[in-house]
């Protein structure tokens, strides 16, 4: 680290997240991102016409509380207003949640490979990162995420669906992972991709009967908002409590809050459209097997080829050469679901590169 000014030392132990790359272009071809796993669908009816008149006077602050979208959550999950705190993506409370958990001394549990953004929060608070490989079929071991628990652990991060790998959590793996994990630890479910899983563990089942559980959602993925930024968590009332001293002011602009509400308003359509792009992913997935390509279960709106580094590094090439953008991370690459034409063309590169 340079010595010109006093930054925490912490900050030369991982690098900054890195988004998906935009497409490269090629003559002739439209270019396509399916790197970021965006919703590559056109708005909701409604949306765009809620979020254009809440921003009609820009020069007003939003509702720091989100108190309407609060009460519309609360409301759809049947939980209390006062156990859903608004933040601007589920990133924003993930962030909150290892503020108000994570300093030096102390130690995060998770699985690897998982969303790239539990290390880089890990390290900014100055904790132990403990990542637990994932198993051969790319779901959690929870065998080995208990045996990493231990006096010092105050955070333990989930993702299901896994991002990247795509498998879901099922409710035996989390009710028993969760009989073995200190009350006082908190337990986090991210559930970026819920909407989108055939089959997956009853978060909110299981945070009724466990209170360190906590639940992160966003608007990001299935609504097609993440250009909005907001999502949210659902938490004991004592832990949400803390996370909203922690999450800046006025963090989901009222825009954001906005088409929040008229997605949720909307939720049968969202139903409707995520089940669509499973279709489309379940489709994809199965053709890559059948061109010899380990798949793991896909459970979110991407797939992953699980293929070594070098190869990792041609497909991702040969995608970028057919002017479409994909994702290469530890272990293989992960493909958002998109329009027809992109995902024909990285089965074009799938055939060429088959095993």
């Amino acid at each position: 680290m340079s010595n010109r000014f006093l930054l925490r030392d912490a900050l030369a132990e991982f690098p900054p997240y890195v988004p998906g790359k935009p497409p490269v272009s090629s003559p002739g071809l439209t270019p396509y991102k399916l790197s970021s796993n965006e919703n590559h669908l056109p708005p909701l009816p409604g949306v765009l016409d809620a979020l254009t008149a809440a921003a009609a006077v820009p020069a007003n602050y939003p509702d720091p509380t989100a108190a309407a979208l609060v009460a519309d959550i609360a409301d759809r999950l049947d939980v209390d207003p006062a156990e859903v705190v608004p933040g601007a993506g589920a990133s924003e409370i993930l962030s909150a949640l290892t503020n108000i958990t994570l300093e030096s001394g102390t130690s995060v549990v998770y699985p690897w490979p998982s969303f790239e953004m539990y290390p880089i929060l890990a390290s900014a608070r100055g904790a132990e990162k403990r990542p637990v490989a994932l198993l051969p079929d790319g779901r959690h071991d929870f065998a080995g995420l208990a045996a990493a628990i231990d006096d010092t652990t105050r955070l333990v991060l989930l993702c299901s669906p896994n991002n990247p790998t795509g498998p879901t959590i099922a409710d035996a793996e989390l009710e028993g992972f969760l009989a073995e994990v200190p009350d006082n630890v908190i337990v986090v479910l991210d559930e970026a991709y819920l909407e989108f899983a055939s089959e997956a563990a009853d978060g909110l089942a299981a945070r009724k009967k466990h209170a360190n559980l906590v639940l992160a959602r966003t608007f990001s993925k299935a609504y097609g908002l993440a250009g909005l930024r907001v999502g949210y968590g659902v938490a004991d009332v004592e832990i949400a409590t803390a996370l909203r001293q922690v999450i800046a002011p006025f963090s989901v602009t009222a825009p954001a809050q906005a088409a929040a509400r008229e997605s949720l308003a909307r939720i049968d359509e969202v139903a409707v459209r995520a089940k669509e792009v499973a279709a489309v992913r379940d489709r994809f997935a199965h053709d890559l097997r059948e061109l010899g390509f380990d798949v793991p279960d896909a459970q979110g709106n991407y797939v992953w080829i699980a293929l070594d580094p070098e190869a990792a590094v041609a497909f991702e090439g040969a995608c970028a050469e057919q002017a479409v953008a994909v994702r290469r991370l530890q272990g293989g690459v992960r493909v958002s679901i998109g329009p027809d034409e992109a995902l024909d063309r990285v089965l074009k590169v799938a055939a060429a590169a088959r095993p």
